[in-house]
């Protein structure tokens, strides 16, 4: 008995089974059928937007970076030890060309220098005499030329004190702004004392190096832009300095560039972006970026023509940030695809929106 269940029971299973996968795969086929009758519906013109290319001119322009030197620098000291009598000048103004800044005791020396010249009016006197009473032979000519020895001598010792007073007092070596000082009134001032930085900006310099293969169009007058980030301007600079040997690790040579800077925007260190100008294309063609999609052995476009994408190989050369030049496969009149390529394939049919210029 219990056989006899167990081959019904299989039978009716495979009877099921039967039913079941002739239901289902019927069904299959007519979805499998309804899927292929849409598919071979015609598809609808893809939306583009299309450039009519034309012949401009374009400048050959690299950016590189580079830092702000002041024209001068010096960092203010004394070539003599003492005590500060004086500060004349105050943090962070502009000072001349020969402007005292800070004086050393030097009363001793000014005693010294006052005796020796008393000294010199006794000694001229002598001489001068002696002048005359040798052209009238009144003395020996070696008497007259030992009194002008002494008052030859006297002069010398005098300017060796000038010379001594004037290491005491520290004068601005040149125009410019000076810094925070250092020092104080009354503070003694040694040879290794730095008492504050002087700094000349204008004109600033720009130091750069530009990469061996942009050497030859690097001259002295050369013009070059650049920025910085505490301003909005754009500023110009003229070269009028090349490293005479390149950087035998990168590869690049040092350039240093003018930029006038009268209202003291450019500040000593700070960081520049530079815009270096190589040449000028006055004809060629440039097409936005996205236009061209690349290839393995090539790159190409799609061009509107009677309705349809036609794709055509290009030659690409410059690039800028939105644009590419095309060197080759295009010419002045095409009407470019810049919108919609992923849907494009050869000959699909075209729709226009905008007409981009």
């Amino acid at each position: 008995m219990k056989t006899k269940y167990i081959i019904y029971t299989l039978l009716a299973l495979l009877i099921a089974f039967l039913l079941y996968n002739k239901f289902f795969s019927k069904k299959a086929k007519q979805n499998s059928a309804a899927t292929a009758g849409k598919g071979k519906k015609k598809n609808g013109p893809v939306s583009v937007n299309i450039m009519v290319v034309k012949d401009t001119s374009v400048r050959n322009q690299i950016d590189i970076t580079g830092s702000i030197d002041a024209n001068e620098r010096v960092n203010l000291i004394s070539q003599t030890a003492g005590n500060i009598t004086g500060i004349f000048f105050t943090e962070g103004s502009k000072v001349a060309k020969g402007q005292l800044l800070v004086k050393v005791y030097n009363q001793d020396l000014q005693s010294s220098l006052q005796q020796v010249q008393a000294q010199m009016v006794l000694a001229r006197d002598i001489n001068n005499r002696n002048k005359i009473l040798l052209e009238k032979e009144a003395v020996s000519k070696e008497e007259y030329e030992t009194s002008q020895s002494s008052l030859a001598a006297m002069q010398a010792q005098a300017g060796v004190i000038r010379a001594q007073i004037a290491r005491t007092e520290i004068r601005a070596p040149f125009s410019g702004t000076i810094g925070l000082r250092n020092v104080s009134p009354g503070g003694y001032l040694s040879p290794s004392t730095s008492i504050a930085t002087l700094v000349n900006i204008d004109p600033a310099k720009l130091t750069f190096s530009v990469p061996e293969r942009y050497l030859p169009i690097i001259d002295k007058g050369s013009k070059v832009t650049f920025t910085v980030e505490s301003s909005r301007d754009n500023f110009n600079a003229t070269v009028y300095a090349i490293e005479p040997a390149l950087d035998a690790n990168s590869r690049t040579i040092t350039v240093r560039a003018k930029a006038p800077n009268p209202k003291g925007v450019l500040t000593a260190g700070a960081f520049a972006k530079i815009n270096l100008t190589l040449d000028q294309i006055p004809k060629t063609i440039m097409v936005p970026t996205e236009c061209v999609i690349p290839d393995l052995k090539s790159s190409k476009v799609y061009i509107y023509k009677n309705g349809v994408a036609v794709a055509k190989n290009v030659k690409t050369d410059l690039r800028t940030d939105t644009k590419i030049q095309i060197v080759d496969g295009l010419k002045a009149g095409d009407s470019v695809v810049v919108s919609g390529l992923i849907q494009i394939r050869p000959k699909s049919p075209l729709k226009i929106l905008k007409v981009i210029k």
